[in-house]
């Protein structure tokens, strides 16, 4: 010790910091002392429940996070709309030459459908027998089986009508079942787009020589001869998505009656379902962000009907941009009420429309990645805390 202070050195020195070792000794977790605890079986066993739980929570979350959020929100439709297209896929029993098809809309145009739809001669048993493929292919207009829900409510969210794009893009309308030998032809199918004015209107089918009168058109049809029992293929407004399940879609109505009225009457709201943005922080919609009207998102068919009529479908191109991610198109909620007439009243099959004047938008958002990690971390933490107060 004296030679250490005859040479000026301070043994304390040498010693350890006292602040490092108050550090050293600093313990924010203080631990219990292991001759304190004993493991047990239960203690493993809830431990490893934990665990489970946590994992579960996490692939919930996870999915809920892909899924994303869905929301409704209803706009005043911007621009001014012009035309709005009909795509009509029905099958009556009757011949194809004993019906007439018209189109009268409140700007008092008049359009002769059934010199630009397409008749083709069918079996009408070959439409409404259940060997066809899919189980929503035969409801009547009042039934709703279960089937027929599901595939409803799937139509009505984003993620499956976005699906429903990239599906069958070329083909317009279904085929026509393979007719077998001596199979007798006693129905008409009609399909085909229209082009019309977009105002409300009036679709109807009645019988050769009742209704409107044509020049050079034939004589008006024997009364014994009037079937309006008829099957809907297909009923849809705006551009052609062919297996979006519309609410006339694959029904049936029948009736032994030669004078029956069949009226339709539909409200139709233009819709938008997308994947983009469309909301502010706040959650409130913004006009801003809302996806381009159909007009400019759309482009018309390359093939043109012989007569010059311009059929719209899904621009090709729209699908491969980067707006693959909304469609534009229209749904409609359809009301019946069909009965059987006297001879002073024209039968047939009556589509009344009208178009609503508000915007639907379906918009499926997904939250950001950094909100996905806080919520799993206070999904675990909050086990984790949660688990050791219930063991202890």
């Amino acid at each position: 010790m004296g030679e250490f202070d005859s040479h000026g050195l301070d043994e304390d020195a040498f010693g350890e910091n006292p602040a490092l070792s108050a550090l050293k000794t600093f313990d924010a977790f203080p631990k219990v002392k292991s001759t304190y605890t004993s493991q047990s079986a239960r203690g493993g066993q809830f431990t490893l429940a934990l665990i489970i739980l946590c994992t579960l929570l996490t692939f919930t979350e996870l999915r809920t996070w892909w899924n994303g959020t869905e929301t409704h929100h209803f706009s005043v439709e911007r621009g001014v709309g012009h035309e709005l297209q009909l795509n009509l896929d029905i099958i009556v029993a009757m011949q194809c030459t004993d019906l007439h098809v018209n189109v009268q809309d409140a700007a008092m145009d008049r359009i002769i459908a059934g010199d630009l739809l397409i008749k083709e001669p069918t079996n009408y048993a070959l439409w409404t027998t259940h060997s066809r493929k899919a189980s929503t292919a035969y409801q009547t207009v009042n039934q709703r089986t279960p089937d027929r829900k599901l595939a409803e409510e799937e139509d009505s969210h984003v993620a499956h009508v976005l699906g429903h794009m990239r599906e069958n893009p070329t083909r317009k309308f279904t085929k026509s079942p393979k007719i077998p030998k001596h199979t007798p032809l006693d129905t008409c199918r009609i399909y085909g787009s229209l082009e019309g004015n977009k105002v409300q209107g009036d679709f109807h089918i009645t019988a050769r020589g009742h209704g409107y009168m044509e020049f050079g058109q034939p004589s008006h049809l024997e009364h014994n001869a009037f079937n309006f029992s008829h099957h809907i293929n297909e009923l849809s407004f705006g551009p052609h998505y062919l297996n979006l399940l519309n609410p006339l879609d694959k029904t049936t109505s029948a009736t032994d009656a030669n004078f029956y009225k069949y009226q339709y009457y539909l409200s139709i709201v233009p819709t938008i379902f997308t994947k983009r943005r469309i909301t502010t922080p706040s959650g409130t919609l913004d006009p801003a962000a809302i996806p381009q009207p159909p007009t400019l998102d759309l482009q018309p068919a390359t093939k043109i009907d012989k007569d010059g009529t311009v059929h719209h479908v899904a621009n090709p191109a729209f699908r491969q941009s980067s707006h693959h991610n909304s469609i534009f198109t229209n749904q409609y909620a359809a009301q019946s009420q069909s009965r059987e007439v006297n001879h002073s009243t024209i039968p047939g099959v009556f589509f009344k429309y009208d178009i609503e004047p508000i915007l639907l938008i379906v918009a499926e958002q997904r939250s950001g990645f950094l909100a996905l990690l806080i919520r799993l971390v206070n999904v675990m933490s909050g086990v984790v805390v949660g688990g050791g107060w219930v063991f202890s």
